[in-house]
């Protein structure tokens, strides 16, 4: 993938603030030619440096205004084990990420459901019932921020 020059940069940072902006305004904020700016965005999307584009959706307005993390620690932790955890983890609705990781858990699992009864039902029906899962810690979320723009490296590096 390698570095990103300026150009690069200025266009993903534009479309991580607003992956809807017209090719002739992205043009405009990033200071090129619009035709520039078209085979530059197409080249970060054939690098994958750009992955996809999505709506922010609100999940109270969606139902699910309660947010949780979900540790969970299975056992064993092999490969047999993890990657079909994963991929049943990844088929509940109420999932919005899923992240394996190391230290004393082996899972976060970031839900958001209807209310606290709802969450209840899912660590139990869902999380403690399966064999594999040894042991699982619920943390409720008062609030969650999502910063909306990553800088390439580089830019972030401390003096």
């Amino acid at each position: 993938m390698g570095v990103l020059d300026s150009v690069d940069a200025a266009i993903v940072q534009e479309l991580q603030k607003d992956a809807r902006l017209p090719n002739k305004e992205l043009a405009e904020r990033v200071n090129v030619a619009a035709s520039t700016c078209v085979v530059r965005h197409r080249s970060l999307r054939e690098r994958g440096v750009i992955t996809g584009y999505h709506a922010e959706v609100d999940l109270a307005a969606v139902g699910r205004p309660v947010q949780a993390i979900i540790a969970v620690r299975v056992r064993p932790h092999t490969r047999a084990i993890v990657e079909p955890f994963m991929d049943y983890v990844l088929t509940l609705p109420e999932v919005l990420a899923l992240s394996h990781v190391a230290g004393p858990e082996d899972f976060l699992v970031h839900v958001a459901v209807a209310d606290t009864a709802h969450l209840q039902r899912l660590v139990l029906d869902r999380f403690t019932t399966r064999r594999e899962v040894s042991e699982v810690q619920t943390n409720l979320l008062f609030q969650h921020v999502r910063k909306h723009t990553v800088p390439p490296a580089g830019g972030d590096r401390w003096s």
